[in-house]
């Protein structure tokens, strides 16, 4: 996206994140870590994701958001919790 990340601002990127196809049908939407992080900060987007009653996952410098209410289950793979997250790394 180049420079038009950087004219947008932070209502504008949740605007768009959440009025996409896949958003508006309760599916999954993805975005870079570090744009999320740029564009609209950790916090807000926690908030944010939560006040819709949405889950989000972070893997390997991608958020994944599932648009829906229903609740997350790890069928295979590791799992860490935000909390263990924090413990282990004070960022």
């Amino acid at each position: 996206m180049g420079n038009l990340t950087s004219e947008i601002t932070p209502d504008q990127w949740f605007r768009n994140l959440f009025s996409c196809k896949a958003a508006v049908d309760g599916g999954v939407v993805r975005r870079k870590v570090r744009d999320m992080e740029r564009m609209v900060g950790r916090q807000r987007f926690y908030h944010e994701i939560e006040r819709r009653g949405f889950s989000a996952i972070e893997n390997g410098g991608q958020v994944v958001v599932f648009c829906n209410g229903s609740a997350l289950r790890i069928v295979v793979g590791r799992c860490q919790t935000l909390g263990e997250s924090l413990e282990t790394n004070p960022r």
